[in-house]
């Protein structure tokens, strides 16, 4: 016999956060954000210092899960060409999906404008880490220059999740041209 257990009040409040700021955006209220959790503001206030501090929060958990949906896992035998465009395939596919609007941590990072807000903090992380992995591949595939590369990918990452964010533009034979037109440049292996 199993019985699943009720997930807790912070559980709740993360997935509320996530959920809804990704649909409605980072200025949804406490009120809206608690109602969605089922949980009392005294209680989410117990639990968080602040709604900033729920932000980011609700961006750091998922954030590692982002990561092993969107990387190659670390001991993939494939090129560092093939690595990266594995990236913007996930990406592809991920901006597929009906509810897609964009990169969650790109959207936090456009929508709070503050670099010191500790969501924005979280998000520059992420984006950071991703730029790092870039860069890394560039390297290992024998760029050119690896860092002008990682920047140009980021951009591209960036600009195509936007697009398809606001569904501007489908990346389906957009996306990989592009990416395969920086790697042939910069002479990645």
């Amino acid at each position: 016999m199993t019985t699943d257990a009720k997930p807790s009040s912070r559980e709740r409040l993360l997935d509320a956060a996530a959920t809804l700021t990704y649909r409605e955006g980072v200025h949804i209220g406490v009120d809206a954000l608690c109602k969605a959790a089922g949980v009392s503001k005294r209680s989410m206030y117990q639990l968080f210092e602040s709604k900033d501090d729920l932000l980011a929060a609700s961006l750091a958990e998922p954030s590692s899960a982002h990561v092993a949906t969107l990387l190659p896992a670390a001991d993939d035998d494939r090129s560092p060409r093939e690595r990266i465009l594995h990236v913007f395939e996930r990406m592809e596919s991920e901006a597929g999906a009906p509810d897609f609007q964009g990169c969650r941590y790109l959207v936090a990072q456009i929508e709070l404008k503050d670099q010191s807000h500790p969501a924005s903090q979280v998000a520059y992380r992420v984006k950071a880490n991703l730029t790092a992995f870039f860069r890394s591949e560039a390297e290992r595939g024998g760029a050119s220059d690896p860092d002008l590369l990682a920047r140009q990918l980021i951009l591209v990452f960036d600009g195509a999740s936007a697009r398809a964010g606001i569904q501007a533009d489908s990346l389906t034979g957009l996306i990989a041209p592009t990416v395969t037109t920086l790697l042939d440049t910069a002479g990645v292996r």
